[in-house]
């Protein structure tokens, strides 16, 4: 998605070698009409799948969740890091490690929103070492429900999350992917490279 490419190229900040900020149009502050046209993307690429639901972890990744919901027509079930007064029983839970934040968290699903009959598509808004990934896919997996796919708005290819899903037959589909920030430059990766 090459709109997506030139907002990480003119807005992205390359921290060091595995580390880029989004924050500018992602994860903090959010272009409404630029994650619309995200949304409608996502819901081209998984046309047709039959998708009930879509499943995704606070807080970045819901707005790109909600816009894909929108275009698919779609309820979208956001997981929870931390238990509330309002959920806090019949769940479906898992632990996530995040390598950015350098710390485990429980998260948690209601078990009254996904079951065995449900398509879920999962969607991310960076993918890194898939940790995040697999513990969404673990809370489908409690559910009974089958998987779809992943949606990623940004993969990191250098790092081996990607890898990891799609050799475990996960179709993962991302808008882009960084081949690199070496040298605080952001190099992206071929869609052949991509695909393989």
């Amino acid at each position: 998605m090459e709109s997506l490419k030139q907002n990480i190229l003119t807005e992205g900040k390359v921290l060091s070698d595995s580390v880029i900020k989004v924050d500018a149009f992602l994860n903090h502050q959010v272009d409404p009409v630029f994650m619309q046209r995200i949304g409608k993307e996502f819901a081209s690429r998984f046309a047709g799948s039959g998708i009930t639901k879509i499943l995704t972890l606070e807080s970045s990744g819901i707005t790109p969740a909600v816009m894909t919901g929108l275009a698919l027509q779609a309820p979208v079930i956001f997981a929870r890091k931390r238990k509330s007064l309002t959920l806090n029983e019949h769940l479906y839970s898992t632990e996530v490690y995040s390598y950015t934040k350098k710390e485990a968290n429980d998260i948690s699903i209601s078990k009254d929103y996904v079951d065995s009959d449900d398509v879920v598509l999962i969607i991310d808004d960076i993918l890194a070492n898939g940790q995040a990934a697999l513990g969404m896919i673990d809370l489908v997996e409690q559910a009974g429900a089958t998987l779809e796919g992943i949606g990623v708005v940004i993969e990191k290819g250098f790092q081996e999350g990607g890898k990891m899903l799609r050799e475990r037959g996960i179709r993962v589909e991302s808008l882009a992917t960084i081949a690199s920030l070496a040298d605080g430059h952001v190099t992206f990766q071929s869609k052949e490279a991509i695909r393989s």
